[in-house]
C-alpha cells in the first residue's frame, strides 16, 4: 500500500483555524483605532505558527497551561476509571481535590467533578489509537489519532475550557476522523460525544460545569466531508512543502 499522506484531528482542525485568520482578525482588533498589529502581520504569525505545527515545533512551556490543564485531567479520570497509579505524573488526594504535578505544573480538581466523570465511562477503554486509509483524489491517506474514552456505542472526547458556546466543538475533526477509522476496520459506531468540564476562574473562587455535546456520525456522509477537508490541507502542503520538514506528513516515515 503507498500511502501519500498522514494526518491527524488537531491538524485538520489548525488548517481552519488558520484559514480564518482574517475573521479572528477582525473579532479582536476590526474596531480599533491602534491595533498592536496589522491584518498583514497576523496573517504571516498564523502562517508561521501552522507550519511550526505541521513540523511539530514544541510549544512553548509559557503557550501549553491550557494543554497541560486538559492532559492532568484526563489523566485524572483515567487513573479513577481503571484504580491505577499514573505513569506520567504525580496525583495525589487532599482536602476534596484531586492534585496532579504535570510539566513544571501543577493542577487541581475538585474530587466530585472528577468521580463524575469518570462514572459516565466507567468500563471504557481508554487511549485507543485509531488509523485507517482514506482514498483521496491525491492518493491513499493515513487517517489516524487516539480517542480518550471508547465505549461500546459510543466515541468520547474529554475537553476543559475556560469559556463555552454552544457546539463550540462542532468543526473539531476528531468527530469524524475517530469514527470512520472505527467503521472503516469493522466497528460500526455512529455516536460520538465531547465531555466538556467548564473551568471558570472567578476573583474568588472557581466554578465547574460539565456539558455535553452529542453528535451522530452517518459514514456515508461524513466520510466526504472528511475526504473534502484532508484534500483541501493536501493542496496546501504541497503548495508550502518546501517550508516542511516533518516527512511523516508526506508517508515518507
Amino acid at each position: 500500500m503507498n500511502i501519500r499522506y498522514r494526518i491527524y484531528p488537531s491538524l485538520l482542525d489548525s488548517y481552519t483555524s488558520y484559514l480564518s485568520t482574517e475573521e479572528t482578525y477582525d473579532k479582536y482588533w476590526g474596531n480599533s483605532d491602534n491595533p498592536s498589529k496589522t491584518l498583514e502581520q497576523f496573517e504571516e504569525e498564523q502562517f508561521n505558527q501552522f507550519i511550526d505545527k505541521i513540523n511539530r515545533v514544541p510549544v512553548k512551556w509559557e503557550d501549553s497551561e491550557k494543554m497541560d490543564r486538559g492532559t492532568a485531567f484526563n489523566e485524572i479520570v483515567d487513573c479513577i476509571i481503571n484504580h491505577s497509579k499514573s505513569e506520567t505524573m504525580n496525583i495525589v488526594s487532599d482536602n476534596g481535590r484531586i492534585i496532579a504535578d504535570f510539566n513544571k505544573r501543577t493542577f487541581s480538581f475538585p474530587i466530585d467533578v472528577c468521580k463524575e466523570f469518570a462514572d459516565y465511562f466507567k468500563g471504557a477503554q481508554n487511549q485507543i489509537r485509531v488509523s485507517a486509509i482514506l482514498p483521496t483524489q491525491y492518493g491513499d491517506v493515513e487517517v489516524y489519532g487516539v480517542i480518550d474514552e471508547l465505549m461500546p456505542l459510543c466515541v468520547h472526547d474529554i475537553k476543559t475550557t475556560g469559556s463555552y458556546e454552544a457546539w463550540k466543538y462542532k468543526n473539531y475533526a476528531q468527530r469524524l476522523v475517530y469514527p470512520y477509522c472505527l467503521n472503516e476496520n469493522g466497528n460500526k459506531v455512529d455516536r460520538f460525544e465531547f465531555n466538556v468540564l467548564v473551568i471558570k476562574e472567578g476573583k474568588f473562587e472557581t466554578s465547574y460545569e460539565s456539558l455535553t455535546e452529542f453528535y451522530t456520525y452517518n459514514h456515508d456522509e461524513d466520510s466526504l466531508i472528511l475526504k473534502e477537508r484532508v484534500e483541501d490541507l493536501i493542496e496546501f502542503l504541497e503548495s508550502n512543502r518546501h517550508l516542511i520538514t516533518n516527512k511523516k506528513i508526506f508517508g515518507e516515515i
